[in-house]
């Protein structure tokens, strides 16, 4: 009797050991099955997609590995100060899909030559890593590499390592499938970053594999509309590539957008003075692009500037508006339009807060939609939620 008993509490350890830190929405079997490998491949939003669409993957969830702080948060990991990487672990079955082929599949999203991060992210916790957990993972790891460098493939070292796991941390809620939650935005990050065009120009044609069409392309739509933008099968960047064409599109924003938002974006219209939405709007959310929800301004930086249109002191970054002269009504001014879907916004004006800049960005409502605090992380937007603490 007690070495039955004895035999079954070490099945139950020895099985809750494998499965720890896996989905509660896997099956039993499927966690019986299941294996975990991990990879820091610069931004951990985009190593998730391309491993969950492979057959035999069951799940990715991002997070903080290899740091010396106990804890890992990602404003700290962002820091560099905790020596944290950003990875993903992706939990799978080895009788469908092998570790090795896995290790071959990360090879094609990174830049394996790059010491410093990856693309336009630069820095430590973006740096590129294979983490193993026991002898047989390293020698696939360390033989796939040699196969790599001996291909000729790159003319500079492949300075990606392979280390041994260590203790890691979840990322936080809002990072988790940010691919499918702000598809359309994940997609502007790819290709702004350079990571799309290097993947293109080194392997192209070489992978099969299909990033997994988004849930939705993150255009802000009215609550409740479904998303009518069809991803197409086929290769993944030619995909996407059609999936950001259809959107921006005069028949896409015929469409989705209002009369008066088609006006104001695509012919440059201006919306009456105290009689648009959000001229008086006092609470605290992020204003984001009405086409693509690329987020433009934060009602932190809103005042009342007296115009009857909502004004700001600065947008929430400077690299998601663009600025151009402006020679109409007989003078010169400076019209402002969004560096992603080049929809016209309005002007920005040198008679803002002195304290403040001295900027006035002068929006129309109708160029914009505005998510409040409490839908930021379920609309995608999490990383702002720090601006309101």
């Amino acid at each position: 009797m007690w070495i039955t008993l004895a035999i079954m509490i070490f099945w139950l350890w020895n099985t809750a050991k494998n499965t720890t830190n896996l989905s509660s929405s896997l099956s039993w079997e499927e966690r019986e099955q299941a294996q975990t490998a991990y990879f820091a491949g610069w931004c951990f939003w985009c190593m998730e997609g391309i491993f969950e669409a492979q057959e035999g993957v069951y799940e990715t969830v991002s997070g903080y590995i290899w740091g010396s702080a106990e804890t890992a948060t990602y404003n700290e990991v962002s820091s560099g100060m905790t020596k944290h990487r950003e990875w993903v672990r992706v939990v799978y079955n080895p009788e469908i899909i092998t570790y090795a082929t896995l290790v071959e599949l990360f090879w094609t999203q990174i830049d394996p030559t790059d010491a410093g991060g990856q693309f336009t992210d630069r820095g430590y916790h973006y740096t590129t890593a294979i983490f193993y957990r026991n002898e047989e993972e390293k020698l696939l790891a360390e033989a796939s590499k040699k196969t790599l460098e001996d291909s000729g493939k790159f003319e500079t070292p492949i300075v990606t390592l392979i280390l041994p796991a260590t203790p890691f941390y979840d990322a936080e809620s809002y990072h988790q499938d940010y691919y499918k939650k702000s598809a359309l935005r994940y997609n502007l990050y790819k290709k702004w970053s350079g990571r799309e065009g290097f993947i293109d120009e080194n392997w192209k044609g070489e992978i099969s594999q299909l990033t997994p069409p988004p849930a939705n392309a993150g255009i802000p739509l009215d609550e409740g509309e479904q998303n009518k933008v069809s991803f197409v099968e086929g290769d993944a960047r030619r995909a996407e590539g059609v999936l950001l064409e259809n959107i921006y599109s005069e028949k896409s924003l015929k469409e989705r957008l209002t009369p008066l938002q088609y006006k104001v974006t695509q012919e440059g219209a201006t919306e009456r003075a105290f009689d648009n939405e959000y001229w008086d709007n006092k609470e605290a959310w992020i204003y984001v692009d009405i086409i693509d929800g690329t987020p433009l301004y934060s009602s932190l930086d809103k005042y009342d500037s007296g115009t009857g249109w909502p004004s700001f002191t600065k947008p929430i970054d400077i690299q998601y508006i663009t600025e151009h002269e402006d020679n109409t009504l007989f003078t010169k001014r400076t019209e402002v339009k969004s560096a992603s879907s080049n929809a016209h916004l309005w002007h920005v004006f040198p008679d803002g807060p002195q304290d403040a800049g001295g900027l006035r960005y002068c929006m129309n409502s109708a160029a914009m939609k505005f998510i409040p605090v409490e839908r930021l992380e379920e609309d995608g937007y999490g990383e702002y939620l720090e601006l309101f603490q």
